[in-house]
């Protein structure tokens, strides 16, 4: 049981006979009254977003999400296929529960692949990445100065911002949450 005084983004609740997944909360004190949290609760299964107040000494059960490291190897149309390293077992993974979380994996990068109950809802990508850029304009001498950015697309087909100095074929290093370049490596 987890009070919600004690929710944080990220943690995934059993609420209403349905397992939601915390994506943003606030305490609220209003000058007057009690106070209380304001939640963003998305729906695991339907992958729908509600949101929700609860009073900070309302509990509810934790949900037990199972996380479990896997290969991604291609994906075929509308399937990805994952492997177990273990016992090198093959799962085929919908795109709708992918979704755009492997904008940024190559093939035989690992994931992590998120399920309850053995139903799979959402595939973690590595939290940072160093990939190729393939396309990007060149960048002028001298238009450093304010720190500007260009798009560059890179080997996955994602675009990302960087700075002018990065030119095709470099590596850099990107932070798969927030999608935002890192550095060069």
């Amino acid at each position: 049981m987890i009070s919600a005084g004690d929710f944080r983004n990220g943690v995934t609740i059993e609420y209403e006979g349905n397992v939601y997944q915390i994506i943003e909360f606030q305490h609220v004190k209003p000058g007057k009254g009690a106070a209380f949290v304001r939640t963003k609760l998305k729906n695991i299964i339907s992958g729908g977003v509600v949101e929700k107040t609860f009073r900070p000494t309302e509990k509810c059960p934790t949900a037990r999400i199972d996380r479990k490291d896997m290969q991604y190897l291609y994906n075929d149309g509308d399937l990805y296929y994952f492997m177990d390293t273990e016992n090198y077992e093959q799962m085929p993974i919908s795109q709708d529960s992918v979704g755009d979380s492997l904008k940024f994996v190559k093939e035989n990068d690992m994931c992590k692949v998120c399920s309850y109950n053995g139903n799979v809802f959402a595939i973690e990508p590595p939290m940072f990445v160093e990939l190729v850029i393939t396309d990007t304009e060149p960048g002028f001498k001298g238009d450093t100065a304010t720190g500007a950015t260009k798009p560059a697309t890179v080997e996955t087909g994602a675009t990302v911002s960087v700075p002018l100095f990065v030119n095709v074929d470099d590596v850099i290093k990107i932070d798969t949450r927030t999608g935002e370049y890192l550095s060069r490596v």
